[in-house]
């Protein structure tokens, strides 16, 4: 897994070890492969390393590294939320045939939310010039979402191919969870009226902890949940039917 130091990562890491899953976790520090996934040579050390440490393949792989909204490098957001996953799961994609693996992709309820469509083709076709021009145009929020939703849209259109060598995608649309990423949000005296709005509309009356992200990415790796692919799971009290009741 990667993004497994903090927040959501760190309980879904802590969640696969008490489980008794063996595991290599991958972030920019404090974890068995120290990567920058930023950088298309990180995410190449990352991937080699991986095939190295479990050449007789992966049961499972969750892509969890992600940056928020609030940060300022825009591209950075681009290049950490949707080719440091989808390029891991790529690169790793005949380890995980090897043992008909399962992927789960965190995604976010933001997915959907409106955004520069240029930007998410761009991401989509792995056309980095063309995702930075669209950024030039763009702020935190937007880039974070479309992010988000070329993530998910990915895995959707690449379900049947992965499939077909028995590894089954999915994904996660958490809602607002309580990590210290989103402290980070909260905190600024810009977002903190619109974040307790928020949390007050959260149909189920509270904010989302990792350990209900944690519970939705275990069942999707597991035998559970062996029919379930090509889903886009939102784990975020109600949000996405609230704001989207007529859509699913």
């Amino acid at each position: 897994m990667t993004g497994s130091a903090s927040g959501i990562g760190a309980a879904i890491r802590q969640r696969l070890l008490d489980e008794g899953h063996q595991l290599l976790a991958v972030d920019l520090h404090s974890a068995d492969i120290n990567a920058d996934l930023s950088t298309p040579a990180g995410r190449q050390a990352a991937v080699d390393t991986i095939r190295n440490a479990a050449g007789d393949g992966l049961d499972g792989f969750v892509a969890c590294a992600g940056v928020g909204s609030h940060i300022t490098d825009l591209p950075l957001i681009a290049q950490v939320n949707y080719f440091g996953a989808v390029e891991l799961v790529e690169g790793l994609r005949e380890l995980l045939a090897l043992k008909r693996g399962a992927v789960v992709m965190i995604s976010s309820n933001s997915a959907p939310m409106a955004t520069s469509a240029a930007y998410v083709d761009a991401l989509l076709a792995s056309d980095l010039d063309a995702v930075l021009r669209a950024l030039e145009e763009m702020e935190g929020k937007t880039a974070y979402f479309g992010s988000k939703q070329a993530v998910t849209r990915w895995m959707r259109r690449n379900t049947a191919a992965y499939a077909s060598d028995g590894v089954r995608l999915n994904a996660v649309g958490p809602g607002y969870t309580e990590t210290p990423m989103t402290a980070a949000v909260a905190d600024d005296p810009k977002f903190r009226d619109g974040i307790r709005q928020f949390l007050a509309s959260i149909p189920v009356g509270r904010a989302g902890q990792p350990a209900d992200i944690a519970s939705a990415v275990s069942f999707l790796l597991s035998e559970k949940a062996s029919f379930i692919c090509g889903a886009m799971l939102f784990v975020d009290g109600g949000h996405d039917a609230m704001l989207r009741p007529d859509q699913f």
